[in-house]
């Protein structure tokens, strides 16, 4: 497999693009592990005697196909622990979300597949990612039964638009307070700019986590969508220690900052095709509007903003009907 641009790809990152964990499985076999392959792009490794006391790590990458960073940043950091395999301190599953969009560069062949993690699905019931979104629910489901209080879901995205926080999360706001906090400190670790805690599901993976296992979940953005092949890896340096530091079992880095948390105030629904948002297509994430700003209009409905202030996060007028356009958010932090 090669980039779009024809660049050729290292090896560990187009085997985690194409979910072939051969490789990798092998040599954490060949150290002793429990190595199962669930389903294609998911992979779970755990210790060969099992430890209530171990923490379980999920963390997932492209359930956009385009949002490529997250992929290649991963793709070396478990190439380079596979060599290592001893130093695995947890219990880990990795899957890869939407492999043929990946393959296609497009962010989904039907439908968003991170809006399947919902027992009712509606139009979308008969979308092409719908049988995948059943693979990863059945795996996840397999993976934290009978594991410990420690569970944890890093599902790592990219944003499609700039952001006056470059990187961000969704963390569901029913985890545990003991959770959440590690949590927190976790993406404060990181150097995650900013925690939107979440008070109800749009039928995202981390949130069905969260929900249905106990897993301090989170949806973590990591700047822009980029081609597989030609992102700038710096800008994850943050993240990628942190996240050695918790599969190796090492005593957490010191924040860059704490993050800046916000509340939901108000989901935007598209109700119809009729939906029109009040601002520009270049809005950034977590741009500020004031009491009484129009955020989008549909038919008769017209969404304000009903705070002082609020601000705008995933603005997208192009989603099917029904489904979420948009959030409104203020900050309690």
């Amino acid at each position: 497999m090669t980039a779009q641009s024809g660049i050729t790809l290292p090896e560990a990152v187009r085997a985690l693009a194409e979910g072939d964990f051969g490789a990798v499985a092998q040599r954490f076999n060949d150290a002793g592990y429990a190595v199962a392959l669930p389903a294609k792009g998911i992979l779970t490794i755990r210790s060969a005697m099992p430890d209530p006391a171990r923490a379980s790590v999920l963390v997932s990458v492209g359930v956009h196909g385009d949002e490529t960073g997250p992929i290649e940043m991963v793709a070396h950091a478990v190439e380079a622990l596979s060599r290592e395999p001893q130093q695995l301190a947890v219990d880990l599953m990795l899957c890869v979300g939407n492999i043929d969009a990946i393959g296609a560069g497009k962010r989904f062949i039907d439908a968003d597949l991170n809006r399947m993690f919902r027992a009712e699905r509606g139009a979308l019931a008969s979308a092409f990612e719908a049988a995948r979104a059943d693979a990863m629910i059945a795996a996840t489901g397999g993976f934290f039964a009978g594991a410990g209080p420690q569970r944890w879901h890093l599902d790592l995205h990219t944003a499609i638009r700039a952001s006056h926080y470059p990187t961000f999360a969704v963390v569901p706001d029913l985890i545990a307070q003991e959770g959440k906090r590690a949590l927190i400190d976790w993406l404060g670790e990181a150097g995650i700019g900013a925690i939107i805690m979440n008070p109800k599901s749009s039928g995202t993976y981390s949130y069905h986590s969260a929900e249905n296992h106990g897993a301090f979940g989170a949806t973590v953005e990591l700047g822009r969508v980029g081609k597989l092949g030609q992102n700038d890896l710096s800008q994850f340096m943050d993240v990628a220690a942190a996240l050695n530091r918790l599969l190796r079992g090492q005593a957490p880095g010191t924040p860059r900052a704490k993050p800046h948390v916000f509340k939901l105030a108000q989901e935007i629904v598209k109700l119809s095709d009729d939906f029109r948002m009040g601002f520009g297509r270049e809005t950034q994430n977590f741009t500020a509007l004031k009491k009484g700003a129009v955020i989008a209009t549909d038919g008769d409905t017209v969404y304000t903003v009903r705070h002082d202030e609020e601000l705008v996060v995933f603005p997208n007028p192009d989603v099917r009907v029904g489904l979420r356009a948009g959030l409104m958010v203020v900050r309690i932090e």
